[in-house]
C-alpha cells in the first residue's frame, strides 16, 4: 500500500491502514494526502473530550448528592436542636435569656411557670430587692425598705418587694420610670402600709407600674398620681372604710393636660387599672385635673369587686 504526503511516495510495509485523500486547488494542481493516523488522532481527541465531559458530569452529580445529603442532615439536626426543651439549659443560660425580657409582664409571668423559673426570674442579678429579713446589707441589690430601693434605683429598674410582713410606704416620691412588683404568689402576701398622717403611700411623677401588691392606707389615698403613665395590674387597694371614709380614696389623680403652642393636648398622662381589687374609700378614683374615668368594667365576687378602667384625657 502506498501513502503519499506532499508528492512524496512512501511505500508502506502493508500494515498502514487506508488513507483519506483531500484535494485542494489554488490555481495550480496540488494534492495533499492525510493519513488515517491524523483522522484517528482527531477522533481520539473527541473521545477524550467526551470522556472528560462525562467524568465532569459524574463529579458534579456526586457533589450534588453530597450537597443534598448535607442539607438534609443539617435540617434534621436543626429540627433536633429546636426540639430540645428549654429546661435542659443550665441556670446561667436561662438567667441570661430572662435578662432580655421586659420586667413587666414578661419576666413577671416567667416567675409563675415553675419553682426553678421563679428562682431565676427573681434572682438578685435581675432585680432590686426589698427584704426586711436580710441582715447583711452589704449584699448588692438588697435594701431594707422601699424608700432606699427607690432612691438607689435607676430609670427602668424593677424593684421586687419580698412577701410576708408589712412594708412601710409613706409619702414615697417616684420621679423616674420604675416597676414595683410583689414577691408573693398573691397580692395579699405583700402588704404596703401607709401610716396615718401621710398624704399617700406613693406619689408618682413619672411612668411607673405596680403589680401583685396590696397597698393599704389608714387615712388618705393609696396612690397619688401627678404626671406620667401609671399602670396598676393585679393589685389590692384598701382604704379606711369607717368612720373617715370620706377622707380616703384609693386613687387620686391631679394630672392636667399639657398645652403647647399648637393647642394640642399631650395624652401621655393617665392611669390604667386592670384586675385590681378596690376596697373602702368614698370613691375608687378621684380626679381633680383634666382626666376622666373611661372604659369601666367591674366584676362582682362574693367578697370583693375587681375593677378594670382607664383615667385619661377626654
Amino acid at each position: 500500500m502506498v501513502v503519499l504526503r506532499d508528492d512524496v511516495a512512501v511505500r508502506g510495509s502493508g500494515r498502514t491502514p487506508p488513507c483519506w485523500i483531500i484535494k485542494k486547488s489554488y490555481g495550480r494542481r496540488i494534492f495533499r494526502f492525510l493519513s488515517v493516523f491524523g483522522f484517528f488522532g482527531r477522533g481520539r481527541e473527541k473521545r477524550e473530550k467526551s470522556r472528560e465531559k462525562e467524568s465532569m458530569e459524574v463529579v458534579e452529580e456526586e457533589n450534588n448528592k453530597r450537597r443534598r445529603k448535607w442539607m438534609s442532615g443539617s435540617s434534621s439536626s436543626s429540627s433536633y436542636h429546636s426540639s430540645v426543651p428549654v429546661n435542659s439549659l443550665d441556670d446561667g443560660c436561662l438567667m441570661h435569656i430572662f435578662s432580655f425580657l421586659s420586667p413587666i409582664p414578661d419576666r413577671y409571668n416567667t416567675a409563675l411557670v415553675c419553682h426553678r423559673w421563679r428562682f431565676l426570674a427573681c434572682h438578685p442579678r435581675l432585680w432590686l430587692r426589698v427584704d426586711r429579713s436580710v441582715k447583711d446589707l452589704s449584699e448588692p441589690g438588697v435594701f431594707p425598705d422601699i424608700e432606699a430601693a427607690v432612691a438607689a434605683a435607676r430609670p427602668g429598674d424593677t424593684i421586687l418587694i419580698a412577701a410576708g410582713g408589712r412594708h412601710c410606704a409613706s409619702n414615697i416620691r417616684i420621679n423616674k420610670p420604675l416597676c414595683l412588683v410583689g414577691g408573693g404568689e398573691l397580692p395579699d402576701e405583700t402588704m404596703l402600709l401607709c401610716s396615718r398622717g401621710s398624704d399617700s403611700a406613693f406619689e408618682f411623677l413619672s411612668t411607673c407600674k405596680l403589680a401583685n401588691l396590696t397597698v393599704k392606707a389608714e387615712l388618705g389615698c393609696c396612690l397619688l398620681h401627678r404626671s406620667g403613665r401609671l399602670t396598676i395590674d393585679s393589685c389590692v387597694l384598701q382604704c379606711e372604710s369607717n368612720p373617715l371614709d370620706h377622707l380616703s380614696c384609693p386613687i387620686v389623680s391631679t394630672a392636667s393636660a399639657q398645652v403647647f403652642s399648637s393647642s394640642v393636648k399631650c395624652h401621655s398622662d393617665g392611669v390604667s387599672v386592670s384586675r385590681t381589687r378596690i376596697e373602702g374609700g368614698a370613691k375608687a378614683v378621684l380626679t381633680s385635673g383634666d382626666l376622666a374615668l373611661q372604659r369601666v368594667r367591674v366584676i362582682y365576687a362574693r367578697t370583693s369587686l375587681f375593677f378594670w378602667f382607664d383615667v385619661e384625657h377626654q
